[in-house]
């Protein structure tokens, strides 16, 4: 059946337990989302206080991150994963049943600290089972677990939740539950060990040098300052920053306000807009692995990055046109679906470049890292991207993101190929 899917077709077992992995807690995520600050306003909270339940998982999952690459390398990528997630599925459970605000507070933050090390140990399992002309399309793969169940969630979501304040909160216990029952039953060590051991000896050596991707290094603190020396890999921490900023940051925060103020339309259009844009990001994840595995993750970078900041200059031109509303809206979609070919580029081609830079070997700090600046870029989007609006308008806002996805592509454009069949030792 597994071959059956373009996406995972003739990739490893591995991704696509990986892959549902991330669809359980994508579905779950998006049912629980909507309700946690309605849940935290039922204890007569100031609407900050509720706020700050969201902010909380946000912020224990960023400041774990760290350590959750160090576990990782510790006590290896499965058990790491299967322990965040009862983490998280357990804490899910105990924030339905909390009985005041400061417990809801802590089981949340608790939740953040067993995401970090779901997220940075499945990516780093997922970098470690595949070959070199498979990160491509194994990154796209997860990143459509994720999109699929983020596209679902939210409509469960408004069902329970008209059912019970607690409700998605058990629900989202119960997919976490099922997710971690998969990882146990179908991760199966012994064969988690000989794929990555295969990978590892058929990854090439390189001599030593700044631009190394498979090289003889030291685990730890040691693999991240190797990392770092890299020009590839501070090409993919550029563009994931800059990916967090304006898809996860600027995009979701700004793109609801400028339908109803920019475009003066009711706020269900966002909602389509949205949706329109996880179906063209989901079409685009096949053709983007690919691309990514078979002619190199810098033009497929290039091409992302490029997508990006053409997408966030339609929303300037749109916020500066004085035309027709029909004219407005058709740009508004168009904008939409550009940035969503971008993420779908932008999503696979970075994440095997960390692939290529831990050559098939332990990174929990190389993809704790490369996790963490996408999160900076998600957090700080909204601030900067609100104050930008506030002072001078939408335009300056979204040229703003236009501005940092630029400044990513010159990164892009400096680095090495690090897919071994095209670069030259």
């Amino acid at each position: 059946m597994r071959r059956r899917i373009p996406l995972l077709r003739d990739l490893p077992v591995e991704v696509s337990v990986l892959a549902s992995i991330a669809f359980f807690v994508a579905l779950g995520f998006g049912i629980v989302i909507p309700s946690i600050p309605i849940f935290a306003d039922s204890f007569g909270v100031s609407a900050l206080a509720a706020s700050a339940v969201v902010s909380a998982f946000a912020l224990m999952r960023f400041v774990s991150s760290p350590f959750a690459g160090a576990w990782t390398n510790r006590f290896g990528e499965r058990n790491v994963l299967a322990t965040g997630l009862g983490i998280v599925a357990l804490s899910s459970l105990f924030a339905g049943l909390s009985q005041s605000y400061p417990q809801l507070l802590v089981l949340r933050g608790i939740g953040g600290i067993g995401s970090a090390m779901f997220t940075v140990s499945a990516m780093a399992l997922l970098l470690r089972v595949v070959d070199a002309d498979q990160r491509g399309r194994a990154s796209a793969a997860w990143q459509g677990g994720f999109l699929v169940g983020g596209v679902a969630g939210p409509a469960i979501g408004g069902i329970l939740l008209a059912l019970s304040i607690r409700a998605p909160f058990f629900f989202y216990a119960g997919t976490l539950a099922i997710a971690t029952v998969i990882a146990v039953v179908f991760l199966s060590p012994a064969r988690v060990a000989a794929r990555e051991a295969a990978v590892a000896a058929s990854e090439p050596m390189a001599k030593s040098s700044g631009d190394d991707v498979a090289d003889e290094r030291p685990g730890g603190w040691a693999e991240l300052r190797h990392a770092l020396g890299n020009r590839a890999y501070r090409a993919a921490l550029a563009v994931n920053f800059a990916t967090g900023l304006t898809a996860f940051g600027l995009r979701a925060a700004l793109i609801p306000l400028f339908v109803v103020e920019g475009l003066q339309q009711g706020p269900s259009l966002s909602g389509w807009a949205f949706l329109v844009a996880a179906v063209v990001q989901a079409a685009f994840l096949v053709p983007a692995g690919r691309l990514t595995d078979l002619r190199g993750r810098r033009p497929a970078m290039v091409i992302g990055s490029i997508a990006a900041i053409a997408g966030m200059l339609l929303l300037v031109a749109d916020d500066l046109a004085t035309g027709s509303l029909s004219l407005a809206l058709a740009v508004f979609f168009v904008s939409m679906v550009v940035m969503s070919i971008g993420s779908a580029f932008l999503g696979s081609a970075p994440t095997a470049v960390v692939g290529d830079i831990m050559g098939g070997r332990q990174g929990g700090s190389v993809v704790a890292t490369f996790q963490m600046v996408s999160d900076i870029g998600a957090v700080i989007g909204p601030l900067l991207g609100g104050l930008l609006l506030d002072l001078y308008g939408f335009e300056w806002a979204f040229a703003f993101g236009a501005g940092i996805s630029a400044l990513a592509l010159v990164f892009v454009l400096l680095m090495p190929e690090t897919l071994r069949s095209r670069a030259k030792a």
